[in-house]
C-alpha cells in the first residue's frame, strides 16, 4: 500500500534552516508529482511546493510565501522527496505534510512539526 513518511522537522531560531524528507513506497515514485503542504494552528492546510514526475521534467512550483526561501527536490533512486527550508520565519511554524495523488486517491504522511522560535 502507499506510504509516505516524513522526517526532519524540529525547533529552529528565526533565520535558521531545516531539510524535510518524505520517504515514499507502494507506487511508482518517479512518475508521480509530489507535494509538500503545511498546516498552522487554526489555519487551513496550504500547498507549499510541488515537483512533477520525470515524465514532465521534474518542474517545480512554489507558494508565494515559499519562493526564494524553500526548495523542493526529489531523489528517484531513493523514492524520497525533500523540502529545504531556509531563512525560516516564525510564521513558517506548522506541521508539514507530504502528499501524493495515486490511483485517484490523495495520500498523506503523518506530518512533521516545524517550529520557528527564538
Amino acid at each position: 500500500q502507499v506510504q509516505l513518511v516524513e522526517s526532519g522537522g524540529g525547533l529552529v531560531p528565526p533565520g535558521g534552516s531545516l531539510r524535510l524528507s518524505c520517504a515514499a513506497s507502494g507506487f511508482t515514485f518517479s512518475t508521480r508529482a509530489m507535494r509538500w503542504y503545511r498546516q498552522a494552528p487554526g489555519k487551513e492546510r496550504e500547498l507549499v511546493a510541488a515537483i512533477s514526475g520525470t515524465g514532465t521534467g521534474g518542474s517545480t512550483t512554489y507558494a508565494d510565501s515559499a519562493k526564494g526561501r524553500f526548495t523542493i527536490s526529489r531523489d528517484n533512486a531513493k523514492n524520497t522527496v525533500y523540502l529545504q527550508l531556509n531563512s525560516l520565519k516564525p510564521e513558517d511554524t506548522a506541521v508539514y505534510y507530504c502528499n501524493a495523488y495515486v490511483w485517484a486517491v490523495n495520500y498523506w504522511g503523518q506530518g512533521t512539526q516545524v517550529t520557528v522560535s527564538s
